[in-house]
């Protein structure tokens, strides 16, 4: 068998013999012959291909070729026969062309909310909370930045960035929430009859927790402001005695309104919503619990330290009384005037007798409104008017 491996640039005719020595050899295995020319067998130099050859094998789809999926189908020459094997066929060489499958034109739809009828409902369309969708949303929405010196609108919903970015509250229309509560009404129990007024409310429930839900526009759900807790209770709801409630109110400083009787506790030192609330609950039973002890040191308090006015406890009503039993007694010994309101007094009155007259009475309010609402130029007025017409009678 004279053959000659070559160039492809010298190629006059290819085949592939796979099967040439009855065996079936891989892709990797396929050799290349060219056959011998008239030129060749006298030794001459190999004729370069015709234009012919070079548009024909410019048609072979060689990556096809190589993989298998077709065959070349060569003229046989009778100075270079296929060798036959017996047990072997020859499989038929048939050049193909590889046909590409094509796609099918894509059809375009409509956006949904031009599909959408005008009865649908629209629960269905968006039954949770989402991100923004120009194509679901049926009305028309802009947002956007425009400068001043721009007399264009903000930009339409199509492909709006700055709509998906801000929360949306599509999925809480009045006819989700009628769906919701449709959903639990049967975990709920009716509103009881007897805490239709708020008065009573407060009496059976006089803690008030108060908390607050934040929404903003961020790439995190969590405000740090949403943990912090306030408790509301009215001071009168407490079972406290005089000492109790005196040392109670020393410990809470200005947290109690006194015009309202309410005292606010708040709380934020905790990460977490839930454990603030506990630390405030644990701060209202430790102040409880500590204004019922008395320690030693609580009787030696005077006048100074007491934070309301209290007459039987002032040195005033003590002055007041020892000054009104020495003018009696200056009127037996000397003779002297005395005032026309503690004239009918008898001379051997008791302290307690003197303490009910009129006069002493008022002294006492003036006296208690001096401490309870400071000093001023209208309760000064009054005090001094007081204690003349205590002392001198006018």
């Amino acid at each position: 068998m004279a053959a000659s491996i070559g160039s492809f640039s010298t190629f006059s005719k290819w085949t592939c013999i796979s099967q040439l020595l009855g065996r079936n050899y891989p892709i990797g295995y396929t050799c290349i012959v060219r056959h011998c020319s008239a030129n060749a067998k006298e030794n001459k130099k190999p004729a370069s291909p015709t234009p012919d050859e070079v548009r024909e094998w410019k048609k072979i789809n060689w990556r096809a070729y190589a993989t298998g999926r077709v065959r070349l189908q060569v003229p046989e020459d009778p100075d270079f026969p296929v060798m036959l094997i017996p047990g072997h066929s020859v499989l038929p060489q048939v050049l193909e062309k590889r046909e590409q499958a094509k796609r099918p034109p894509m059809k375009l739809t409509q956006p949904r909310y031009r599909r959408m009828l005008p009865e649908q409902d629209w629960t269905d369309v968006w039954p949770t909370a989402h991100t923004f969708k120009w194509s679901v949303v049926p009305f028309p929405v802009r947002q956007g930045f425009v400068k001043p010196t721009e007399s264009a609108l903000p930009r339409e919903k199509y492909g709006n960035a700055e709509l998906m970015k801000i929360p949306n509250f599509l999925h809480l229309t009045p006819q989700h929430v009628q769906k919701h509560c449709a959903a639990i009404k049967k975990f709920c129990t009716p509103w009881p009859k007897a805490l239709e007024d708020d008065t009573v409310c407060d009496k059976h429930f006089p803690l008030r927790v108060i908390t607050r839900d934040y929404v903003a526009d961020g790439p995190t759900m969590r405000d740090p402001r949403a943990r912090f807790v306030t408790i509301q209770l009215k001071l009168s709801s407490l079972k406290l005695d005089e000492h109790a409630k005196d040392k109670f109110l020393k410990l809470v400083g200005d947290r109690y309104n006194k015009e309202t009787d309410v005292l606010t506790l708040e709380a934020d030192r905790c990460p977490v919503r839930k454990q603030n609330y506990e630390y405030t609950l644990y701060l209202l039973t430790a102040l409880y619990h500590e204004s019922w002890k008395q320690e030693p040191w609580e009787a030696d308090q005077t006048e100074v330290d007491m934070i309301k006015f209290e007459w039987p406890l002032t040195t005033a009503k003590a002055k007041v009384l020892d000054t009104i039993i020495k003018i009696k007694q200056a009127q037996q010994e000397k003779g002297s005037k005395v005032p026309k309101i503690l004239e009918d007094l008898p001379d051997t009155s008791s302290p307690d007798l003197i303490e009910k007259t009129e006069i002493i009475q008022e002294y006492k309010e003036v006296l208690s409104e001096l401490y309870e609402h400071g000093e001023d130029v209208h309760q000064l007025e009054k005090y001094k008017n007081t204690t003349k017409k205590l002392l001198i009678g006018l």
